[in-house]
């Protein structure tokens, strides 16, 4: 088996790859997919949580089985966007380490999902650590590590705890985390190509719509719209059920101009997974629509899904500061964001701190945590643009034009309200 090397060298990709299942890295903050079984019309995931209840009723001291159940649980929490599972996953896991308090790798492991679902990066890190000092061949505690490190802005770490994983088990969950891991150093097609590899593995309709989804997300990044609608539309046709795809496909449709059908795609999305981020997605196109009055209503659901989820034991200061900026709350965006930034020093959060100071006008103080954002080469328009504003309303006429071009020339449709905004601020500051 050839070793991926994810720095330093062409990436090699292993001569065999074994389909993993369970917990696959993606993005803000690494997604997982359903577990791989029967097609998109049944539950797998579930079925899965049933047939762990009825053995509990039976063995109640089956440790092993508290464990997966927590993990289903966090699973569960995010296919349905109800972060009242984690309450379930936690007395889940402590059942299971009450069980068996000594050597519990899974319930280690269960415990660092939940708490990288929770945003608790830093606890899932010392989780992944606690099972990795049990057993340093866990595949899935590095897949913890991974995500936690990442999350938390250590890129080198994160590299690291993903090669790991490479190496003890170089399937679909090692993959697309090392995608990931690509694509926040810039390094898009080879994040790409890596994502494809993972698609080549996959054979069950729910990893194979995960894989599709992330293709489309690639797509977008690099601007490519009719790339990312096929994607998307690829995966609908394996799993007409994702909300992530439909999601996608309602970001290509309002890039395109089909606004009612955007807008219909985020009603159902919205619906089915009311999630902050997708809430203030819809409410933005709602308002570019005319809508004011529904995209405030909308503002207000997303508010309450923040809510929800810091009541179950969630910290979201990226979402708090990103719904205070929608709500014209400047100030609070600053306060929201720098606490995130003090919990965890992710690629997101510099570019959210950036641009909630510009907001406030403090664009001196925006300036280092956007120059933060482009040095880490990522390749995405909006903190392209993000960086660009500042530049200009600092009057850096010249490092502005750049900026707002390279945003544009990324992706042309990047956002909503944003790309139109960029256009208008390149043509204000000139040729």
């Amino acid at each position: 088996m050839r070793r991926l090397i994810l720095f330093g060298a062409p990436v090699l990709v292993a001569l065999a790859l074994l389909l993993v299942g369970g917990v696959v890295g993606g993005r803000h903050p690494a997604p997982v997919a359903p577990a791989a079984a029967g097609p998109a019309a049944t539950d797998p995931l579930a079925d899965s949580i049933a047939r762990a209840q009825n053995r509990l009723r039976t063995l109640p001291k089956d440790w092993q089985t508290w464990a997966g159940l927590a993990s289903a649980y966090v699973e569960q929490a995010r296919v349905t966007a109800n972060p009242t599972y984690y309450q379930k996953a936690q007395g889940a896991a402590e059942q299971s380490l009450s069980l068996h308090p000594n050597g519990n790798v899974d319930a280690l492991v269960a415990l660092g999902a939940l708490a990288n679902a929770r945003h608790d990066f830093a606890g899932a890190r010392d989780r992944a650590r606690a099972a990795l000092a049990v057993d340093g061949y866990s595949a899935d505690a590095y897949g913890v590590l991974a995500d936690a490190q990442t999350q938390l802005g250590d890129p080198a770490a994160a590299t690291d705890a993903v090669q790991h994983m490479l190496d003890l088990r170089p399937g679909l969950a090692a993959f697309t985390r090392a995608s990931y891991d690509l694509e926040l150093h810039g390094r898009i097609d080879e994040a790409t190509a890596l994502m494809q590899r993972a698609l080549d593995s996959a054979t069950g309709a729910h990893d194979v719509a995960f894989c599709r989804n992330q293709l489309g997300d690639l797509a977008w990044l690099r601007g490519d719209v009719a790339g990312a609608r096929a994607a998307y539309t690829a995966g609908l046709a394996v799993d007409p059920t994702s909300v992530a795809l439909r999601r996608g496909l309602a970001q290509v449709d309002a890039a395109d101009g089909h606004v009612d059908a955007a807008l219909a795609g985020y009603a159902d999305v919205t619906r089915r997974a009311p999630t902050p981020g997708y809430l203030i997605e819809y409410a933005e196109l709602l308002r570019a629509a005319g809508r004011a009055a529904d995209a405030t209503a909308q503002l207000g659901l997303a508010d309450a899904a923040v809510q929800l989820f810091t009541a179950n034991g969630g910290v979201d200061g990226l979402a708090t500061a990103s719904l205070d900026l929608a709500l014209g709350r400047p100030a609070d965006a600053v306060t929201a964001a720098r606490a995130e930034w003090a919990r965890r020093q992710h690629v997101d959060v510099a570019d959210m701190l950036a641009w909630a100071l510009h907001a406030a006008g403090r664009d001196a103080e925006a300036l280092g945590y956007a120059r933060l954002v482009a040095a880490t080469g990522a390749r995405n328009a909006s903190y392209a643009y993000h960086l660009g504003a500042i530049e200009a309303a600092l009057g850096q006429r010249d490092a502005a034009r750049a900026d707002l071009n390279r945003a544009l020339n990324t992706n042309p449709h990047f956002s909503v309200p944003d790309a139109p905004a960029a256009r208008q601020l390149l043509n204000g500051i000139g040729a």
